[in-house]
Parts: structure tokens; sequence; C-alpha cells
């Protein structure tokens, strides 16, 4: 396991980056990483573990991508995305941090925080949807939340995605182009391309704050999808000490006689028009 004593460096300053990794060489490393990725999904189940992984960043700096990689292959039963909306008149009442508490795990389980309560040091700081008051209570209550969470045994990992301008505009001109993509672009989104400095200083200060020996920031370099995708889940492989308890493959014995039947004749039911 790492441990830093400062965040690393990222690429939002504009430095150059290594050329894209190609899509062969992506996918052959991907799924070795994935059968890694089961084989820790058991020993967590099968030592009872809990594990949080936190992902932060820029919109549009990938995030939704490397989640779904290491979801892809696991048992959904034992991993869960929560991605929380926008907090209700309710929730606004609450310990700001209680709807997610709600939702850390129990034993041999994994919770994927696609965004997590950094949003309070983030997105609400920069677009002034908490008060002065309500940010620094934040600020100095976070660390001490993950330091009782990390002391109850609580493996947890934070992620900040970093990309650079240039691509997340890239990126942006691709959504909007693109009808399958444009969800993705939410008018949260266009704001925050006028405010690219306000996001970058708020997550100075936020890693200032937050990034602590018991739950430090790990920086993602994701001007590159694929390159990013696979360190991510290489540096979570390596962080994490788990043990190969694969059940061995499952034998199949042939199947006993079927009794006497006969399938209803084609038509008798509705069927769907057969287009491809």
């Amino acid at each position: 396991m790492r441990d830093d004593a400062a965040p690393p460096a990222d690429l939002e300053n504009g430095e150059a980056s290594p050329s894209k990794l190609k899509r062969k060489e992506y996918e052959r490393e991907l799924a070795r990483l994935q059968l890694e990725l089961v084989k820790l999904q058991h020993w967590v189940k099968h030592a009872g573990l809990r594990v949080v992984l936190i992902f932060e960043g820029r919109d549009a700096a990938g995030k939704g991508g490397v989640i779904k990689r290491i979801v892809e292959p696991l048992n959904p039963r034992g991993a869960t995305v929560v991605a929380l909306g926008t907090p209700s008149d309710r929730d606004k009442t609450q310990w700001y941090f209680q709807r997610y508490i709600a939702h850390l795990p129990a034993a041999g389980e994994i919770v994927l925080f696609d965004r997590s309560w950094y949003n309070r040091a983030g997105v609400e700081r920069v677009m002034g949807f908490c008060s002065d008051k309500q940010y620094w209570e934040f600020m100095r209550s976070c660390p001490e939340l993950e330091r009782m969470l990390v002391r109850d045994g609580i493996i947890l990992r934070k992620y900040w995605f970093s990309v650079s301008d240039a691509e997340q505009e890239r990126r942006f001109q691709k959504r909007s182009s693109d009808p399958t993509r444009r969800w993705k672009l939410s008018p949260m989104d266009l704001k925050s391309r006028d405010l690219w400095v306000e996001y970058s200083r708020a997550k100075d200060e936020m890693f200032r704050y937050t990034h602590t020996p018991e739950a430090p920031w790990y920086t993602v370099e994701s001007d590159d999808k694929r390159r990013a995708r696979l360190n991510c889940i290489s540096h979570l492989l390596d962080s994490i000490h788990y043990e190969d308890v694969l059940p061995d493959p499952i034998e199949l014995p042939p199947r006993p006689p079927q009794e006497d039947y006969r399938r209803p004749p084609r038509g008798a039911y509705t069927e769907i028009v057969r287009k491809y």
C-alpha cells in the first residue's frame, strides 16, 4: 500500500501525456485484471472484509468508465455502485453525512461511490450550494469521519481522476454531438466549463484538508482513459492483500432423463417480431 506524504501531481496544468494505449493491449490487460478483481471479491467475502471505494474528479474525467470496468466481472450482490442524486428537502435537514453512511458495506461487501460526500468540497462549494459555515464544518469533520471508518476496519480508497482542460473539452464536444452520450452532459457540466480555475482551487483545498495518512488521495491521470482504468484497477489490487480462494470448477453431471413433455406449438403465445 502506498502511504504518500502529499497528493501526487496531476495533468490539469497541461503537462504532456504518454501516447494512447492500443486497444488490443488494453483489452488483454483488462481481462487479466478483471480476473484478479473476481479473486479479490471472493477474498472479501471469505474474510468478511468491508471495502469502500470513492471516485471523484472533474466532469468527464473518466470515473464512470473505471467503475463500470471494476463491477463488470463481479457478483452484483456483493459489489454495489452508489450514485446519489440531488438531495431532497428532507435530506437537507439531516446530518450531512447521513445519507452516505446508510450505504456503507457490511461484511463481505464492496461499495463504490460514484461521487461521494466530497460533493460538499467540490460542486457545492464552487456553485454556492452550501454556506461557508457548512463547508468549513465539512473540512473539519470529514477527516475525523474517515479515521473512524478506518479504525473500525473499513478499507477505504479515494481516487481523484485528473483530466486536462483540453481533453475535458474534447469529451464535452463528443458528448454534445452523440445522441447516445448527450445525457452525460448535464447543465452542471456546462457551468463547470466556465469555472475551471475555481474547481482547481476547490480541489487543492480539499486535498489540503482531507489527504491524511489514514485516508490518502490517489490521483489517476485520465487523459488516456484506457491507461487510467488499468492504472486505477492495478493500484486497487496492489493496495489490498487478498488470496486466491476461487472455488474449483464445477463439474456438471449428465442431465437426468426428462419426463415426457411436448412444447406447445409456435404461435400459441405472442412472439415478438423477428427483425434480426
